[in-house]
């Protein structure tokens, strides 16, 4: 692992949760209240409470085992379990688990896809699963 990907690494464990809920808010204002968050990067598992604005009940969602690859050709995103509390939303996340999806190609941006990809990394057997 490159120094870059471990700062990284240190970084993103050290943000404090509530910093991130409170940027999300921000931006999500009119849209979404971001109310719980949870992100374990050695894991590769993400947690999210969020609630749909005009709406009482609150959205758990949960993914794991997601990716960052390079197949030879370009950089690929791939999430390999997710789920939810509301039936309608494990229906959509199960058109997208397990799909290799491919990452535009921006100039500006191959280096930090590059620390993504290698950050991100995952097992071979997990590459398997996604051809």
């Amino acid at each position: 692992m490159s120094i870059k990907s471990s700062l990284l690494k240190i970084a993103i464990k050290l943000t404090p949760n509530i910093l991130i809920v409170w940027v999300s808010n921000k931006i999500l204002k009119g849209i979404a209240e971001l109310t719980a968050f949870k992100f374990d990067v050695d894991a590769r598992k993400i947690y999210a409470q969020t609630r749909l604005y005009g709406e009482e009940n609150t959205i758990d969602i949960c993914l794991e085992d997601f990716a960052v690859f390079h197949d030879g050709e370009s950089y690929r995103f791939i999430i390999h379990h997710a789920q939810s509390d509301r039936p309608w939303l494990n229906n959509l996340l199960a058109r997208v688990i397990g799909k290799a999806w491919k990452i535009p190609e921006i100039p500006q941006l191959t280096s930090q896809i590059e620390l993504a990809a290698e950050l991100f990394k995952t097992a071979p057997p997990a590459l398997e699963r996604a051809e």
